[in-house]
């Protein structure tokens, strides 16, 4: 096709959503190179997001656009050959043992602790914050950590189990508040490091490990946004590891970003630059995962919070640039901008979810009566 029909057929798409090319509106695609319909149609979202980091194209209202289309579902429209190739490779390929755990963490946590104390506020709490009493972000992280130690029912002298404990915040957090001794584990050498700093002084051991080699006894476990880089042929065993070390009476609390229709296919943009071997579950793989180890005392969804946290860090990116580009360049800085404003999108559009899951292995006597 030539270049002409190729745009007359993105303005076409693109009217379905209500953008236009060239528009006025800060929801309107800006096109500075006319190579870019091209690119899009032949290799999808990751041509679109490789285009945008190359600066062919723009919108000043980069979420905002990317909500149009996700409602619109003109993402697919636009499924291609990279995306059914990551499909396939994530269907049948187990990307998350062995080495593979630990790219995730080389690739995207190791990326430099100053670019996450810039973006993240006060604590380094790299996931959705609480935001039902909250005015701002870091009200809203401390929120979502006492709503997570609520909900386990912490008490001094409990021995408990971080799952991918990211930076140490929720952990040291618990140990602070609730008096709690605990261990966290994580695949990200950066992240461990400062862990170990941060929570130094408290009865807290963090470790450089993959959390199928855990093997020992916990009161109470959490994972807050470690479930994401699992793998879906690995959820059961990890729900089999949760099991295993958990108290028969102790409760565990997954907090995952999570999608409510069939089991999604990675996106080829977010694998390459982002989140190299993860996916998001479906509700369905994670009850079948869970069958028999587990009964789900509460499934609590906060999904369109997500929106509210993801743009507040992107507020604080774009405060910070100035002392950032010292360390990353302009390219970086539109892949990061990409990143945030279509993750923005994805929860405002509601096409994906935010759950917190109290389980418990035997069921609460008496039933669980669940706190918000």
């Amino acid at each position: 096709m030539s270049k002409d029909s190729l745009k007359q057929r993105a303005g076409a798409l693109l009217e379905m959503a209500g953008i236009l090319i060239d528009g006025p509106a800060p929801t309107d695609l800006q096109v500075h190179d006319d190579r870019l319909y091209a690119r899009v149609f032949a290799h999808g979202s990751l041509g679109l997001g490789e285009a945008y980091m190359d600066g062919w194209w723009d919108a000043q209202d980069l979420a905002g656009m990317f909500t149009r289309l996700l409602s619109a579902h003109l993402d697919e429209e636009l499924r291609t050959l990279d995306t059914l190739l990551l499909h396939l490779k994530a269907r049948f390929v187990n990307l998350q043992r062995g080495e593979h755990a630990y790219e995730v963490g080389k690739v995207h946590y190791d990326l430099g602790n100053d670019l996450f104390h810039a973006m993240l506020g006060k604590r380094l709490v790299y996931s959705c914050g609480y935001w039902a009493e909250a005015d701002n972000l870091d009200d809203a992280q401390v929120a979502k950590l006492d709503l997570i130690c609520r909900k386990l029912r912490l008490s001094p002298g409990q021995r408990v189990l971080d799952i991918g404990c990211g930076w140490g915040e929720a952990l040291k957090y618990a140990a602070e508040k609730y008096g709690i001794e605990g261990v966290g584990v994580t695949i990200s050498q950066e992240q461990a490091e400062f862990a170990r700093a941060l929570c130094r002084g408290l009865p807290i051991e963090i470790r450089l490990q993959d959390y199928r080699e855990l093997d020992e006894t916990f009161d109470a476990v959490f994972s807050i946004g470690m479930f994401e880089h699992v793998g879906a042929l690995n959820y059961r065993t990890y729900f089999e590891v949760a099991r295993r070390v958990l108290k028969d009476d102790g409760l565990f609390l997954l907090h995952s970003i999570g999608s409510n229709g069939s089991p999604s296919r990675p996106d080829p943009w977010i694998e390459k630059y982002i989140f190299p071997n993860s996916m998001i579950p479906a509700s369905s793989q994670v009850t079948e995962a869970l069958q028999t180890l587990f009964v789900v005392e509460d499934w609590h969804n906060f999904g369109a919070d997500y929106d509210r946290t993801l743009t507040a860090w992107r507020e604080n990116f774009d405060r910070a640039w100035p002392q950032l580009a010292e360390n990353y360049d302009a390219r970086f800085r539109r892949m990061w901008l990409f990143y945030l404003g279509v993750s923005a999108a994805v929860f405002r559009s509601r096409r994906d979810q935010l759950w917190q899951l109290t389980l418990s292995p035997n069921g609460v006597p008496g039933g669980y009566r669940v706190p918000r």
